[in-house]
């Protein structure tokens, strides 16, 4: 009889051990991936998200304003945005519209600790509201310096800014170079380090092991390089992909890594390049992005001639990216859209009747594909201003100025969505109501 009984005892406690384990694993708070699905604490995860690159800017203790940021995190919050898209690392630059100050100061990697204290203050205060964040680490545009400052700070080469020349074709080519500079990849890995294992002077908890942090980004809309001249070095691209994720999933294997890549129009113009630079094992979800004024399917200036065909084009090209996701088993993120409001104006006076019309078609898009148990997992629309106001009368941001979503090389007020934005506001948290009942 004693075997029996010890045996039984053994299996028990096995049994137990197990079953915590498991239990302490679906309640860790951290955003896991299953198949095609994002999953919080053993539920499916679905959300509506913002881009609000300027978080940690705005929770500074120094420059920033506290107060703005949690007003504007209640209002999101009350709106159902549960998920902020947030730059996590600007260089300093000499170029003409990028934001200053920055996080990484210099070619050393000193990074600028007030703008940090930020970030801490930021990410805390989204844990007390249930949010979660994707941080990205880069950039391949100009507005926070990005991978054409890693380029000059090695090469000494100038950086060709779009702003000044006019032209962006060599600026991409340019920027592209920052993958196969050893110095530049160097220093990335160092700041990268840097930030993902960074303890919170907040809420004294390693960046690595807090759950508020769903994902990791690579960089804001990196690309292999122009569409013109780029192909030959989309191997290095690849590859940086590959590594890169596989270098921050080694610093914080709890959490997520994604890229930050447009889809197909980031990649080449081309659909199986996407799908082939993420279908490695250390990339864990999809993100693409949807501009139809930017690629030319929509004129805001002519919005009846111009807008059914660019929903035409939209629904193609999101159907080829969840086509994608669905092959490679991976949820997918539409995490970059956004309209302009109506006859490409800028103020909270101008009408958005075609932001809206954009803003709702999208979003039945993701519960359409959710009904159907798709891998279409949420959304970030770009961008969110809140309560910025500026006072400039061609709308471009100077130091010192209130953050809008837009960044500093576009129009303030672009395509940001106003506090007072009601109309707008209520699709967002109707998309929010939808999902939630759903789930």
């Amino acid at each position: 009889m004693r075997l029996p009984i010890l045996l039984s005892i053994i299996i028990f406690c096995v049994s137990a051990c197990v079953d915590t384990e498991y239990s302490a694993e679906k309640s860790s708070g951290f955003v896991r991936v299953e198949g095609t699905e994002f999953v919080l604490n053993g539920e499916p995860y679905h959300y509506v998200g913002a881009n609000m690159w300027y978080g940690a800017y705005l929770g500074a203790p120094q420059g920033g304003d506290r107060e703005r940021l949690l007003k504007e995190l209640d209002l999101l919050a009350d709106k159902g945005v549960t998920n902020l898209r947030v730059l996590a690392a600007s260089e300093d630059s000499t170029l003409m519209r990028a934001v200053k100050p920055a996080i990484v100061e210099n070619e050393n990697g000193d990074l600028n600790e007030n703008l940090l204290l930020g970030l801490d203050f930021l990410l805390a205060e989204m844990a007390k509201r249930d949010m979660k964040a994707v941080l990205y680490l880069n950039n391949f545009w100009q507005w926070s310096g990005g991978m054409s400052q890693y380029v000059a700070w090695f090469t000494g080469n100038e950086v060709l800014d779009p702003d000044v020349i006019g032209k962006w074709d060599p600026f991409m080519q340019n920027s592209a170079m920052f993958y196969r500079l050893p110095e530049a990849q160097k220093l990335y890995r160092k700041v990268i380090e840097r930030i993902v294992t960074r303890t919170n002077t907040v809420t004294e908890k390693p960046y690595s092991a807090d759950p508020t942090i769903m994902s990791w980004q690579l960089a804001n809309e990196p690309r292999p390089g122009s569409d013109a001249d780029g192909r030959p070095f989309y191997p290095a691209f690849a590859e940086w992909v590959d590594t890169t994720a596989g270098f921050i999933k080694a610093l914080a294997p709890q959490q997520l890594v994604s890229t930050g890549n447009e889809g197909a129009m980031g990649t080449l113009g081309d659909a199986d390049l996407f799908e082939r630079s993420h279908a490695s094992d250390n990339v864990d979800y999809l993100t693409f992005h949807m501009w139809i004024k930017n690629w030319s399917w929509y004129d805001a200036t002519q919005p009846e001639a111009t807008f059914s065909t660019a929903k035409a084009r939209a629904t193609d090209y999101i159907n080829t990216h969840v086509a994608i996701a669905n092959r490679l088993n991976k949820p997918i993120v539409l995490e970059e859209f956004g309209v302009e409001r109506d006859g490409g104006k800028f103020t909270r006076a101008d009408s958005t009747q075609y932001r809206d019309s954009f803003y709702r078609f999208v979003f039945d898009a993701i519960e359409h594909d959710q009904q159907a148990q798709g891998p279409f997992a949420g959304s970030n629309f770009w961008a969110w201003g809140g309560f910025g106001q500026t006072q400039r009368e061609d709308f471009m941001w100077q130091p010192g100025d209130d953050f809008f979503g837009d960044p500093p090389q576009e129009a303030q007020g672009l395509n940001s969505v106003f506090a007072s934005d009601a109309s707008t506001l209520s699709i967002i948290n109707q998309h929010y109501q939808a999902l939630t009942n759903k789930q």
